[in-house]
């Protein structure tokens, strides 16, 4: 039974991220459960959705629906900008970002920053299968550090960073800051975009419209995008998106000709997929400061 569920609904985990909702999945098989100098870290099987990571009893990934969110975070980027040799990712232990930045043969060099190595040593035993292999790509350095320390010091500079972070709760509250935003346009290349995991907005709104305020004071272009994780409840979620360049304007047909060149397939994303995030209905909108 998961510490989530107070105690209540016995082979269930209940997830507490929000006051006025709960998430409850059904845990088959429970798999492994331990406490790290950072968070509690637990995976389950549900017949549904396969293995489950949560992190303090908030889901994180699925076997399921996992390359929704990732294949959406890493390729609208990554396609749109059409040159990226260099990208960060802050967070992402899991492996599954850094799975899909790698298959773009022209990015040289993924740099993947976080904060937990237990993460990273559980995700490769317990979910395999989301990392895929990308943990042993010599085009992947993986640093265990403090994104937000990361980001402060004076380093190499990148044509995308995926922040592919945790809820801002624990340690992953200074990945939502204007000064970590700051650092984070530093360290970018001209031209370079960044995009940031801005949770649900009809439940987490306050968060997006943080990140936003932020961005429209660092970038020309600032915005967000939306995609579909069934996990990740109430509606649509948000991806934050900020840069300098007009990458967001990419007409449709280059899209398609950057895709087929790509040379792979993908399960959710889509060329036509990626115009249509950025069309966003009435109530995001009005969470825009």
């Amino acid at each position: 039974m998961s510490e989530a569920n107070g105690g209540v609904m016995p082979g269930w985990s209940v997830e507490t991220l929000h006051d006025d909702f709960r998430q409850c999945l059904r845990e088959a098989t429970l798999l492994y459960d331990s406490e790290t100098e950072h968070q509690r870290l637990r995976v389950f099987r549900n017949p549904t959705f396969g293995r489950i990571l949560t992190l303090d009893g908030v889901v994180q990934v699925t076997e399921g629906d996992e390359f929704i969110y990732h294949e959406m975070m890493a390729h609208v980027p990554i396609f749109a900008h059409g040159a990226a040799s260099r990208v960060l990712i802050v967070g992402g232990g899991d492996g599954g970002m850094a799975r899909e930045a790698l298959k773009h043969r022209g990015v040289e060099r993924v740099v993947m920053v976080e904060i937990d190595a237990g993460v990273i040593e559980f995700s490769r035993r317990y979910l395999p299968g989301i990392g895929d292999g990308a943990f042993d790509d010599p085009r992947l350095e993986v640093v265990i550090a403090d994104g937000a320390d990361y980001m402060k010091a004076e380093g190499e500079a990148f044509d995308v960073i995926i922040v592919d972070s945790t809820d801002p709760i624990g340690p992953g509250v200074t990945l939502f800051t204007d000064t970590f935003y700051g650092h984070a346009r530093n360290r970018m290349k001209p031209g370079g975009i960044i995009v940031t995991q801005n949770g649900v907005p009809f439940l987490q709104g306050g968060e997006l419209t943080g990140t936003l305020r932020a961005f429209g004071a660092l970038f020309e272009d600032a915005t967000c995008y939306l995609t579909q994780v069934p996990t990740y409840v109430c509606g649509p979620m948000a991806m934050g998106w900020g840069s300098d360049g007009d990458a967001r304007q990419v007409e449709l047909p280059t899209l398609e000709r950057r895709f087929a060149e790509a040379g792979f397939e993908t399960r959710f994303y889509t060329p036509e997929v990626h115009k249509a995030a950025f069309a966003l209905p009435v109530y995001v909108q009005k969470l825009f400061p």
